[in-house]
């Protein structure tokens, strides 16, 4: 979850989603909370810093529930980004984003340039919420279908592409 805001929704989009991915027994599903992983801004190492490039490390696929802030992605995920490297490489990458009128989409044009860059692979589908506190329902649930729908075909390719990845890094390790 990327946003660090006080009173923010990401609880609500990312609970919701996980609720959707658990349903794939494919997926041993982590979190990783922003919030709850205070990574050093100026990118120095720390004990915080250390443990989490270790779960990133272990895991073979990734998911980024994002807010947009004034048209980009939320400062706490660029250096999520940036306190990692090699942990990144030739693993694939989802997002869901919400949002006003956007839906979050422009802070996912952002971030795709971003993970190519760290040698990541994009999932092509991507889920968003345009208006998203008019999206869910007191229970955290949504009826946007083409969000439900999005969420799956999202969940197909990121399971394919986890797969074929993990494969691939076990076989011939990467080369970046």
């Amino acid at each position: 979850m990327a946003s660090v805001r006080p009173e923010r929704f990401a609880p609500v989009v990312a609970d919701w989603f996980l609720r959707t991915l658990r349903a794939h027994s494919e997926f041993d599903t982590g979190v990783i909370d922003l919030l709850d992983t205070p990574l050093p801004t100026d990118l120095t190492d720390s004990a915080t810093a250390t443990a989490y490039r270790a779960r990133l490390a272990a895991a073979d696929a990734f998911v980024v529930i994002t807010s947009e802030y004034n048209h980009g992605y939320p400062a706490a995920l660029k250096t999520a980004f940036d306190t990692a490297k090699r942990e990144w490489r030739a693993k694939p990458i989802g997002f869901v984003s919400y949002g006003g009128l956007s839906g979050g989409l422009r802070a996912v044009e952002q971030l795709r340039q971003v993970v190519a860059e760290i040698h990541m692979v994009s999932i092509r589908e991507t889920v968003s919420f345009h208006q998203a506190k008019k999206q869910f329902d007191a229970a955290g649930e949504t009826q946007d279908g083409a969000a439900i729908d999005a969420a799956e075909r999202l969940l197909g390719q990121l399971a394919w592409w986890a797969r074929t990845l993990r494969a691939a890094r076990t076989t011939d390790p990467y080369p970046g």
